[in-house]
């Protein structure tokens, strides 16, 4: 910021006739916290939607830095236009965590390593990058259905449409953004060595200044390939899940092997010949948002496909719907909200308790579990999607043991809450209530209610970036053991920009 002052004061005539440019902004942090519980489970919104960094049992200490730099960007010249960011440009992130644990298991957990590319509209990216997918509030939601921030981010290469970016001839009323990668899950419980395919597509109907704008898209992942010595010959072919390109192209378009013709069924096992080759599931999602000068209103919704029950409309029940308000004009002091979040997931149905004939009904969809990959939806043990889907790690012991989900039919009520008090001291609070019935294959005896909270403080000590951080979480229910446990860290941020004349 001084040096851009100094641009302005000896330089007035060529500042005021190009723009200051910021050149490729770069972030570091550091941060010392510790944990006090009243048991040995970390409580559900401590963990949850925290990228794997967290674990299960509850640590002692944690250490956290990180080390981030963007795209330059710049305003135009008349200095009153929102930032534009330069067709080409290079990007990365680094972050690590070191968690003490009281049995002496610490923990070196890397969240974030990523290089990225800018090349015109497009984003080139490689490594780990935290990410939420679909249609959802980021911040306060409970987690997108099937890509929520819940676990450690996967390994991965990615072309994207990062940004909303118009269709020319609709002179901006039709927009797109998207994704296509390719991830490594690596060597998990049950099965090693497979993949994830990845791919998005959203559109806007309606101009960024539009008062009112449609939102409409789609995400599909998919577990494909890897190896296990845990399956009979009808499940995986000599110990090796399909992994040719051609298996590839198959994963791409979601083929069905039992629809097509002229496939080589000697390199397949029965259930690949029956089914589709991986683990296929994702959300449609719908929006209308609403913006004003004071604030923005986003309804969203999310239909759930996993085994094909979407196509013929029988668990047309089961979703997530939001509604996330942002507050555009808060108070410069005070108490203010700035934005809060309501939102209801339901899984219950799952197309019905029966499979029968897969031409005329499906149902019985068994969401995040797989009969192939075992491990489920999951990486590490952590949940990719949402985390109301519970696996069998995080449950009281006294409740079925099936699988590695063994609560997948949910019905959840989640408010997230966040604001400002006095000059710039921040505040956030969750709050869910879950319940919870197991499986169709195994249920719960009789309905298991789970509550769940989050109280967070941000207080900042200075103006050079020092942040003192309070948290406390609580778990009251059947679902997992009641515990209570608080937070408190300290957080030191370091921002460097450098500025020049330019175009």
């Amino acid at each position: 910021m001084i040096r851009a002052l100094l641009l302005f004061l000896f330089c007035p005539l060529l500042s005021f006739s190009q723009p200051v440019i910021e050149t490729r902004p770069s972030h570091f942090f550091a941060e010392l916290g510790g944990f006090y519980s009243s048991a040995k489970q970390t409580p559900f919104w401590f963990r949850t939607n925290q990228y794997g960094i967290v674990p299960n049992i509850i640590p002692v200490a944690t250490i956290r830095a990180g080390l981030h730099q963007d795209y330059r960007y710049y305003p135009l010249s008349d200095f009153t236009s929102p930032k534009h960011q330069d067709k080409f440009g290079i990007g990365y992130g680094f972050d690590a965590v070191y968690n003490f644990d009281a049995q002496a298991k610490n923990k070196l957990i890397l969240p974030e390593a990523y290089v990225k590319i800018r090349a015109g509209i497009f984003e080139i990216l490689a490594g780990r990058r935290r990410e939420v997918g679909g249609l959802v509030d980021s911040t306060l939601s409970s987690g997108s259905y099937s890509w929520s921030g819940n676990a450690l981010p996967l390994p991965k290469v990615q072309i994207s449409l990062p940004d909303y970016t118009p269709i020319g001839f609709t002179r901006g009323i039709l927009s797109f953004r998207g994704n296509f990668a390719h991830g490594w899950f690596g060597n998990q419980q049950k099965v090693q060595q497979y993949y994830l395919h990845q791919k998005s597509l959203y559109a806007r109907l309606g101009k960024p200044r539009w008062p009112v704008k449609l939102y409409a898209g789609f995400n599909h992942q998919v577990q494909w390939g890897g190896v296990t010595k845990d399956l009979p010959e009808s499940m995986v072919k000599n110990g090796r899940f399909p992994a040719r390109f051609q298996d590839y192209l198959y994963v791409i378009m979601g083929n069905s092997l039992g629809r097509l013709v002229n496939v080589d069924s000697t390199r397949y096992s029965k259930f690949d010949r029956e089914n589709r080759i991986g683990n296929h599931l994702g959300t449609i999602d719908l929006g209308l948002e609403y913006r004003s000068r004071q604030l923005s209103l986003l309804l969203y919704h999310q239909f759930i496909y996993e085994d094909g029950s979407l196509y013929y409309l029988s668990n047309i029940e089961d979703g997530l719907t939001g509604l996330r308000f942002r507050n555009l004009n808060p108070a410069p002091s005070g108490l203010r909200i700035t934005g809060a979040v309501v939102e209801f997931l339901y899984t219950k149905s799952q197309g019905g308790s029966v499979f029968a004939d897969p031409d005329k009904l499906r149902g019985r969809d068994n969401y995040f579990n797989h009969g192939q990959y075992r491990d489920g939806w999951s990486y590490f043990g952590r949940t990719i999607g949402t985390p109301f889907i519970t696996p069998v790690t995080d449950t009281r012991p006294n409740l079925a043991q099936y699988g590695f989900f063994t609560n997948n039919r949910v019905r959840a009520y989640h408010t997230g809450i966040q604001g400002k008090f006095a000059q710039n001291c921040g505040f956030q609070f969750k709050f869910s209530y879950s319940e919870n019935y197991g499986t169709y294959d195994i249920p719960f005896p009789g309905t298991i209610r789970q509550f769940s909270t989050l109280m967070m403080l941000e207080l900042p000590l200075n103006q050079r970036g020092m942040l003192v951080t309070f948290s406390a979480a609580a778990d009251q229910g059947d679902l997992f053991p009641n515990s209570r446990a608080v937070y408190a860290g300290i957080r030191k941020t370091w921002a460097y920009c450098k500025y020049r004349i330019g175009k």
